[in-house]
């Protein structure tokens, strides 16, 4: 079982914009995220998604009718990869194999829906009055369980918790300050492993 299989996450979050510019549904969920970091999601009126779409707002009707569902979608779409990875971890063991492969693959997700992340970390108060606040809450509920062992003690659970809560401040502290996104992943990967190793040691430790 490879964590990286070879690629980085960077060039895998590249790929995936690539591929999103050639569908119409996909740029109307970019445009519009673009917009909502501009100038915020409350400011932001389907109107302007058309115009800077350069299509109509009946265009723009014919794939989403309010701003609610550009997001939802966007969410659901960016967001399948921990989905899909929630699933395969509940029919994983919690060895500590099974452990580093669910933060590199959750880091590699993140990576890859990092404007998404960064417009719901920007825009919390609107977030947890739209239908995605339930729905991250619920896929954060998911990792959870997948990562924690639940015989384990406080403390390791708390380590586990942090890893994954770790990946995330890595990405929005270590984009502002001036090192190289690649060496700063690859630190943040680096913590999160160390703090699930360390929960697995002590899970060892309390079953012994």
């Amino acid at each position: 079982m490879d964590a990286t299989d070879g690629t980085d996450g960077t060039d895998r979050a590249a790929e995936t914009k690539q591929r999103r510019r050639g569908n119409t549904r996909q740029r109307i969920q970019d445009v519009a995220l673009e917009l909502f970091a501009e100038q915020g999601y409350e400011k932001t009126s389907l109107r302007e998604i058309a115009e800077r779409l350069g299509v109509t707002k009946a265009a723009l009707y014919y794939h989403f009718k309010t701003k609610e569902e550009i997001i939802v979608s966007l969410f659901e779409d960016l967001t399948r990869p921990i989905e899909d990875l929630i699933e395969w971890g509940r029919q994983q063991p919690h060895t500590m194999e099974t452990k580093r492969e669910i933060i590199h693959r959750y880091s590699d997700a993140l990576t890859a829906a990092s404007p998404l992340f960064r417009f719901m970390q920007e825009n919390q108060a609107t977030v947890r009055d739209l239908s995605i606040g339930q729905m991250f809450k619920t896929r954060m509920l998911g990792m959870r369980d997948i990562i924690v062992d639940p015989d384990a003690d406080l403390v390791d659970q708390v380590r586990c918790v942090s890893a994954l809560f770790t990946l995330h401040a890595g990405m929005f502290v270590l984009r502002e300050m001036d090192v190289d996104p690649k060496d700063a992943r690859e630190a943040v990967l680096e913590v999160a492993v160390d703090l699930v190793t360390q929960a697995h040691g002590g899970s060892e430790e309390s079953g012994a």
